[in-house]
């Protein structure tokens, strides 16, 4: 069904403060160009990564609305007003791509629902990234968000994705704060098989970016501080 509707452009991000035109394609600037109407999760950053793109877009055209944690189902609703006045809009994440591990996918729920075309961008995903990097299975494979902060509750579920892993051929990802990083390692080479590999990807795209895949007897004599460096965890159990 046709209408007159606004496209909505999933805008992807740079991953840290390498020279975008080192991971994103110059076409991105051209759609900057085009809208003034964004959604995005943090103002600040978001400006900041509009201007660097394309210096010359005036700050005060835009019209920001902040998508996050906090943000209200029926505020979202409101949204896509600006599509249905037949403007293009733009979806920021702060991870890379919008909706994916991001709560922009809600909004790009609504677009379908509302009949608004989705149009998606080239550009960096870290979990794309991770796994093309990890030597793991690429055919099947699952993305399982934060793990359990509770030490025994995280050990039960490493013991289960170890275990699935295992029984579907499925290599399985995961993330966390960048803080316990650290921690999660210690925690992976506690708790699962000699023999289980386990890769860690972080700091992607960046100068310091570091992929590593050893088993968890190899992980046990490696040297690595991850210490709030964005990273991703994958493991599989041949």
């Amino acid at each position: 069904m046709e209408n007159n509707f606004g496209k909505l452009y999933l805008i992807p991000t740079d991953l840290g403060e390498n020279p975008v035109w080192d991971v994103l394609p110059t076409s991105i600037t051209k759609i900057i160009d085009l809208i003034d109407d964004y959604i995005v999760e943090n103002e600040k950053t978001a400006r900041r990564f509009i201007k660097k793109m394309h210096p010359e877009k005036l700050q005060s055209s835009l019209n920001l609305k902040v998508l996050n944690k906090f943000t209200e189902t029926s505020e979202k609703m409101s949204f896509l007003e600006a599509c249905k006045q037949g403007k293009p809009m733009g979806l920021l994440s702060e991870a890379g791509c919008p909706a994916v591990a991001d709560p922009g996918s809600d909004i790009v729920s609504l677009a379908h629902q509302n009949n608004i075309q989705v149009v998606p961008l080239v550009g960096p995903s870290s979990i794309i990234m991770a796994l093309m990097g990890s030597g793991m299975n690429g055919q099947s494979f699952a993305f399982n968000g934060y793990l359990p902060i509770d030490k025994q509750a995280r050990k039960t579920e490493l013991k289960r994705l170890e275990k699935l892993s295992f029984d579907q051929n499925q290599s399985q990802l995961f993330i966390e704060t960048p803080y316990r990083n650290n921690q999660m390692l210690e925690d992976l080479c506690a708790t699962l098989h000699p023999q289980t590999r386990v890769c860690v990807a972080c700091d992607l795209t960046l100068s310091t970016e570091y992929i590593k895949t050893y088993l968890i007897k190899e992980w046990k004599h490696v040297k690595v501080d991850l210490h709030k460096r964005p990273a991703i965890f994958i493991i599989h159990k041949d």
